[in-house]
């Protein structure tokens, strides 16, 4: 009898803040993201330069752990995450941890999309959603073998979800999303009126 066997598996971590603590309350996040947003002329500089639809503090502050203590308390949140979704990858990190790179906010209006990209340099990418209003959009994840399959044809719509070449995920306020940083992702463009508020992130090893 013929055998089929699924190789070389891409994991997605999903679950609530709060399975490893208590989660800091997401309108008072929110309302941190705003200030911090209203507040920080670099960051709105840096988005006007770079067509950048929204708000973004990628570019700009890089030490929200430190300046916000809300921020400090989601960080040791993602850290216990972090761990659980590394021993579930089987890493062997010789004795070193994987820390905290940087942390930024986003806030994506109505039309806002973010495009396809991947986080080079990273071990463990991922965002935890802060508002996530009726309409706001999945985030789409790409089947990393897509470069590879070119003369392969297009699933079928019914195909099993491990088969598809794209996965879209709509997670609720209060998880949290982790993901190999060499994944492949993209926002689609936001459907609702109101704002669509995450906070992402990236961990190095070593």
């Amino acid at each position: 009898m013929a055998r089929i066997d699924s190789l070389f598996v891409t994991r997605l971590y999903r679950a609530h803040l709060s399975e490893q603590g208590r989660a800091p309350d997401a309108d008072e996040l929110a309302a941190s993201c705003y200030s911090i947003a209203e507040d920080d002329e670099a960051g709105q500089a840096w988005c006007e330069e770079n067509g950048y639809p929204g708000y973004t503090s990628y570019a700009s502050l890089t030490d929200l752990g430190w300046r916000f203590p809300i921020f400090a308390d989601l960080i040791k949140l993602l850290d216990k995450h972090v761990v659980a979704f590394a021993e579930d990858l089987q890493f062997d990190l010789d004795g070193k941890k994987l820390t905290l790179e940087d942390i930024w906010i986003n806030i994506l209006p109505e039309g806002g999309t973010h495009g396809s990209h991947i986080h080079p340099h990273s071990v463990i990418s991922g965002t935890t959603y802060v508002a996530m209003p009726d309409g706001a959009s999945a985030l789409k994840l790409e089947d990393p073998r897509l470069p590879m399959m070119m003369a392969a044809p297009v699933r079928r719509k019914d195909a099993r979800p491990e088969m598809r070449q794209f996965a879209y995920v709509t997670p609720e306020v209060g998880e949290v999303l982790l993901w190999e940083s060499w994944l492949r992702h993209e926002v689609p463009m936001n459907m609702s009126e109101d704002e669509r508020i995450s906070v992402s992130f990236n961990y190095v090893w070593g």
